[in-house]
């Protein structure tokens, strides 16, 4: 039996149960608090235990459900940023023993439960009420340990006001009035943001909590070649639309005379783009080589000098940057958005100024060690480094919403 004059003992159990500091930290002034007051100690403290030890069963096994917008497929056959990342956490966490359930496009070929959205289109007001209603009833009927979403912060607007942890991560650029909102109905402590990059994260922070947790490849599906020859092509891989910055890769190798491979999708908006600032420069130096599925962008970015990402825009991320260093393939990018969060000059790549700079740094890319290229990406942008830093947050999370309970319980008692 344990009484008020054991708090020392009770507090060294939750310490060999937890090595997080700031938690143990406040277990102990629960069980002061209880020492304190007029409660049955013995009572509480069976029940604090009780609770910590529900904390680590979790930590062991979590109901993860993830959302993403449902129009691709996890995984996407061509593009789709955000689904390969989904992919990729989804078989990180599976290969761990945790129960996932995930809602998306119903082409999605996933190692887990799919719930199809009902509503096929992410804008349509209607059919964001479809998802909305169809995510709530389901955790309603099957609890989860987290709901993290990758689709719409609107899908999540009924769960807010429970206690559940709610899991909001940013691929683009945030929406901070949607956050704001958010934060005024969510039930405290239970809601929390991730951003794909500082650059993202930075403007969440000043409204709610959240971290800068990276996107990742698997870098056993891409082939690392150690050595390319001196003339080797450039190339030019994503979107073929002006924020991306196509013509100015073009006009890069017009000045070198380098080879150029341009492949990626041609959005309807860049339809026009396309006809008067790449068509015309086509040619047997510089080639269109259309959308590539995985296995050609990994041949490509495999026997590329240097992958060129001239942006005009703040990339969010860029996973296309980490797929070229899983190759040993070095970047090239301009000073914008997550691009110098990403390349270390001379380690990976080089981080431009302008296009002059990109010209005069493209003379040093064949002095960076591929090998080392590669190294630095499985260190920071590996599979098995995001799903690490997701699970840790996950079992954060679900350890403070059992915290929560404890004190919330606790609260109510003392007022008696």
């Amino acid at each position: 039996m344990y009484h008020r004059d054991h708090i020392d003992e009770i507090a060294a159990i939750l310490k060999r149960w937890y090595t997080n500091r700031d938690i143990l930290r406040q277990y102990q002034q629960q069980a002061r608090l209880l020492a304190a007051g007029s409660l049955n100690w013995e009572e509480e403290a069976k029940r604090l235990l009780q609770l910590s030890g529900e904390g680590l069963r979790r930590k062991r096994k979590l109901h993860i459900v993830l959302t993403v917008d449902p129009e691709i497929p996890v995984p996407p056959l061509l593009y789709g940023g955000i689904e390969r990342m989904v992919y990729l956490l989804v078989n990180g966490l599976v290969s761990r023993g945790h129960q996932v359930t995930v809602f998306a496009n119903p082409l999605s070929d996933l190692p887990c439960q799919l719930v199809s959205w009902k509503g096929h289109k992410s804008r349509p007001l209607i059919d964001t009420l479809h998802n909305m209603l169809q995510l709530t009833g389901v955790i309603t009927k099957v609890p989860a340990d987290v709901v993290h979403s990758f689709s719409r912060l609107a899908y999540l607007t009924f769960l807010l006001p429970r206690a559940l942890p709610k899991l909001m991560s940013y691929q683009r650029e945030p929406t901070q009035s949607q956050i704001r909102k958010a934060v005024l109905i969510a039930r405290k402590n239970s809601l929390c943001f991730t951003g794909c990059s500082r650059y993202i994260t930075r403007q969440i922070t000043q409204l709610a909590p959240a971290h800068t947790i990276y996107n990742a490849v698997n870098s056993d599906y891409y082939t690392f070649k150690e050595t390319v020859p001196t003339d080797a092509p450039l190339i030019f891989l994503g979107r073929i639309e002006s924020i991306k910055g196509t013509h100015l890769a073009i006009e890069l190798a017009i000045r070198t005379g380098k080879r150029l491979w341009i492949a990626g999708n041609i959005p309807p908006e860049g339809i026009s783009y396309f006809a008067q600032e790449v068509k015309p420069y086509l040619n047997e130096q510089i080639e269109y080589l259309g959308p590539v599925n995985d296995t050609q962008k990994n041949t490509l970015l495999g026997q590329a000098l240097a992958l060129l990402m001239p942006i005009q825009w703040d990339e969010p991320f860029g996973i296309v940057m980490i797929e070229a260093m899983a190759c040993g393939t070095p970047v090239l990018g301009f000073n914008r958005g997550a691009v110098p969060e990403i390349v270390e000059p001379g380690i990976n790549g080089y981080v431009c100024s302008d296009l002059d700079d990109m010209e005069y740094k493209l003379a040093e890319v064949a002095t960076i060690d591929r090998k080392i290229v590669r190294e630095s990406m499985v260190q920071q942008f590996s599979a098995d480094v995001i799903v690490a830093q997701y699970l840790e947050l996950y079992e954060e999370m679900a350890r403070n919403k059992v915290k929560d309970e404890v004190e919330d319980k606790t609260e109510v008692k003392v007022k008696r």
